[in-house]
């Protein structure tokens, strides 16, 4: 029997998730649902309904796992609550100052509900979270770095396009190669936001703006850029679309440390991703755990989890035979 899923949310991730779906031949898509026109959705996959968002509960009987495929910012931390109450679910909610407010308002619904909802799913937090949990674990005596990019950070676009006078724009978030490079050698250096990343910016400028303005307005961003140096190039809408189109992102997780008696030998431990498609890559990551939070909730297991608390073996679709035979 297939594990039957609907998608909440039809952007960039909604069509990840779609696409990796087809790759996992124990689940099926079976609804979409959108806050757009349905008619105006066209899907990939032949004869999967769409439907408007609020119809949604009525198919309760009809998903086993919903993935929730909206925003950090206003969507997931009214969606996730309230979609936990009719589905077991999953969010890839990012924004890791709410996670434990987050955490509290799922737990209390699923708990109700008697749903299973994982949340934060996705690299970072997610598969960057559990190998800083792992390493952390491992070598005590240490300390965690993480570093992102080079990579798209959709967020800080959005916030260059909000600028007066852009017309449209992408942001690279790069790390310091210095920064890295004295991690890896175990020296554990004491960095700031600036020691870690660079930003650089390709600018779309509306005709006859002011640029001088709109790169000292971008640079001096608090929360965004301010922080980080920063490089604003200014090009055309032509060279962004033909250069600067895709979605990739990637980073690293490195946990330097020390064991012996006297602290005498040390350790690194490095987890690192290199992603054509930020986007395509979390979905991929939404759709394991969509495995895992069917199979717990076949358990009789409730409430909110998050990756710390997911068996790995639920995960795959690989049987525990299987597993012990081939990965072990």
């Amino acid at each position: 029997m297939s594990i039957r899923i609907g998608i909440f949310g039809y952007g960039n991730l909604g069509r990840g998730v779609e696409s990796a779906i087809r790759q996992n031949k124990d689940m099926e898509l079976v609804a979409v649902f959108t806050r757009r026109d349905p008619a105006g959705v066209q899907l990939k996959t032949e004869g999967v309904p769409v439907y408007s968002a609020d119809k949604a509960p009525e198919m309760a009987d009809k998903i086993d796992v919903m993935i929730l495929c909206g925003g950090s910012a206003t969507d997931l931390p009214v969606q996730t609550p309230e979609m936990v109450k009719y589905f077991n679910v999953i969010d890839s909610f990012d924004t890791h100052a709410k996670i434990p407010e987050h955490f509290e308002a799922v737990d209390n619904a699923a708990k109700s509900s008697g749903k299973v909802g994982i949340i934060s799913v996705g690299w970072d937090p997610g598969m960057f979270s559990l190998n800083r949990l792992y390493a952390n674990a491992i070598l005590v005596d240490g300390k965690d770095y993480t570093f992102w990019g080079k990579g798209v950070s959709q967020g800080h676009s959005d916030a260059i396009r909000r600028v007066e006078g852009v017309a449209d724009g992408k942001q690279y978030t790069i790390p310091v190669e210095s920064a890295l490079e004295a991690v890896r050698s175990g020296s554990n250096p004491e960095l700031t936001t600036r020691e870690k990343h660079t930003r650089e910016c390709f600018v779309v400028a509306k005709e006859g703006a002011d640029k001088a303005r709109i790169e000292e307005e971008i640079k001096s961003m608090p929360n965004y850029f301010s922080d980080y140096d920063t490089t604003v190039h200014f090009i055309s809408q032509k060279e962004l679309n033909e250069k600067h189109s895709g979605i990739p992102h990637g980073g690293f997780v490195i946990r330097s440390g020390k064991t012996g008696f006297n602290a005498e030998n040390n350790h690194i431990i490095e987890y690192s991703l290199k992603l054509d498609s930020n986007p395509e890559f979390t979905s991929s990551v939404l759709v394991a755990y969509a495995r895992a939070a069917y199979r717990m909730s076949k358990d009789g297991d409730s409430g909110c989890k998050t990756v710390f608390d997911v068996a790995p073996a639920y995960l795959s679709a690989k049987t525990g035979a299987e597993l012990r035979k081939e990965l072990l």
